[in-house]
């Protein structure tokens, strides 16, 4: 199982040599993967319905994935980049394979995309997409996503996607990049089932067993195997002790998780080097 870190989106901070302590510091004690959350806006939330305030406003702070690692892949050599998750269908799918793309040449070949649906119709409002029709649309834009980072040349006509034989260049290292996703309704679980590469769960431990029965059997249904989906579980260095964490850490493991990432964020800790402190202190406890 690989252990990795999730950025501290909200409380990093803005300065670009925080930034880059962070990575490097998440590299050099052997983090595997450094997993990173996306919002494009934040809604002020007075007078919204309730699905639009839920937990991130306008006063939270989000760097753009993509762009965030296009500045980490300069500043580290070993340590996968990880999107947990692009908000994909409010955004365009064609220029999502052309910045995946160039993230994973600059990279080497360390970017592992993870995608999902969202909840906030004010982001989608604001970029121009429906809302209404965003899980049937991501099914079609994984499909364009991989058809564009596996062929020279695609064509390619779907109910929302046209692309008239045309193809990107450069075309990314890994062919194609790794695709996970995230979210747990009962239409997701079956959609990872059928076209993930992997999965970021969220459900609590004591549940998990059922679930993972559950995609499983779903996995099956598919024609594939079980092994042929990721499973990424997260810990929260804000609930309990070192003793928790490898607990935690272990039950993970126990569900036959291939990864998890340690989250700091929400555990009272004022600045970018706390941050860095704490990823130590869980790194020197789970090993």
């Amino acid at each position: 199982m690989k252990i990795g870190v999730t950025f501290p989106q909200t409380e990093i901070g803005s300065d670009p040599a925080a930034l880059r302590d962070y990575a490097q510091a998440a590299e050099g004690l052997g983090f595997s993967h450094l997993l990173a959350f996306d919002h494009v806006l934040g809604a002020e939330p007075s007078n919204r319905p309730e699905g639009s305030r839920r937990v991130y406003t306008h006063e939270h702070a989000f760097h753009e994935p993509l762009v965030l690692f296009a500045y980490l892949a300069a500043l580290t050599s070993r340590i996968e980049l990880v999107t947990g998750i692009i908000i994909l269908p409010q955004r365009q799918a064609a220029l999502v394979a052309k910045q995946a793309a160039e993230v994973d040449l600059l990279t080497g070949g360390r970017l592992r995309f993870g995608v999902g649906i969202g909840w906030n119709p004010v982001e989608y409002e604001a970029l121009s997409e429906s809302f209404g029709n965003r899980g049937r649309r991501i099914e079609e834009q994984i499909s364009v996503l991989r058809a564009l980072w596996t062929q020279e040349v695609v064509d390619f006509k779907g109910r929302w996607h046209r692309i008239d034989r045309a193809g990107l260049n450069p075309m990314p290292v890994q062919r194609p990049i790794p695709i996970w996703m995230g979210g747990g309704a009962e239409q997701v679980i079956q959609r990872v089932a059928r076209l993930a590469d992997g999965w970021f769960p969220q459900f609590p431990l004591d549940s998990g067993r059922a679930i993972l029965d559950h995609l499983h059997e779903e996995i099956r249904a598919a024609g594939r195997q079980p092994a042929d989906v990721g499973i990424e579980g997260r810990v929260s260095i804000g609930s309990g002790t070192p003793d928790d964490w490898t607990r935690a850490a272990e039950s993970w493991r126990a569900l036959g998780a291939t990864h998890i990432s340690v989250n700091t964020m929400g555990a009272g800790l004022d600045s970018p080097a706390a941050h860095i402190e704490a990823i130590g202190r869980f790194k020197a406890a789970v090993g």
